[in-house]
C-alpha cells in the first residue's frame, strides 16, 4: 500500500499546485482553527471553499459556505479536513464521487484515518494526515 505523504517536497510540491480548496469543517468563530487557517490559505492566494451543513449560504472570511463537496461549482484541487477521524470516511466517500476527483485529501493536525487514507490513495489522490497547510505553507515556502 502506498503511504500518506510525510516528506517536505512532496508537501510543498502540493502547496505550490494546489489553487482551490475545500475547507470542510469550516467555521465562522474566529476562536476555531478552521476559521484562521482558512484565513490564512485566503491570505495566500488559495481560492477556499467553506463547507458546512449548518451554515449553508452563510459567509466566511468573504466566502459562500456550501452544504456538501458537490455543491461547489467548480473543480476542487485539494479537500482540508476539520472533521474528527471517524468521520474522514464520510468525506472521502463524498470526495470521491466528484468529477473531476481532487488532487489532494489533506487531515488537519490530530486527523488522521488510515482506511480513508487508503481509499482515496487506491484511486490516485494524494493523502496527507495530521498536518496543517498553516504551519507547513510558512515551514516550507518561505
Amino acid at each position: 500500500m502506498t503511504q500518506a505523504i510525510e516528506d517536505d517536497a512532496q508537501i510543498r510540491d502540493i502547496l505550490n499546485f494546489v489553487d482551490t480548496i475545500a475547507l470542510v469543517g469550516a467555521s465562522p468563530k474566529p476562536e476555531r482553527p478552521s476559521n484562521g487557517v482558512m484565513a490564512f490559505l485566503l491570505s495566500k492566494g488559495y481560492r477556499v471553499f467553506p463547507v458546512n451543513p449548518g451554515l449553508e449560504g452563510k459567509v466566511i472570511h468573504g466566502q459562500k459556505v456550501f452544504a456538501r463537496l458537490s455543491d461547489i461549482p467548480e473543480p476542487i484541487d485539494m479537500i482540508d479536513i476539520f472533521r474528527a477521524s471517524e468521520h474522514v470516511g464520510g468525506v472521502v466517500d463524498e470526495a470521491l464521487q466528484l468529477e473531476p476527483l481532487p488532487k489532494v485529501i489533506w487531515m488537519q493536525l490530530g486527523i488522521r484515518n488510515d482506511a480513508a487514507a487508503a481509499q482515496a490513495m487506491e484511486k490516485g489522490l494524494k493523502v496527507v494526515m495530521n498536518r496543517c497547510p498553516a504551519i507547513e505553507y510558512p515551514r516550507l515556502m518561505s
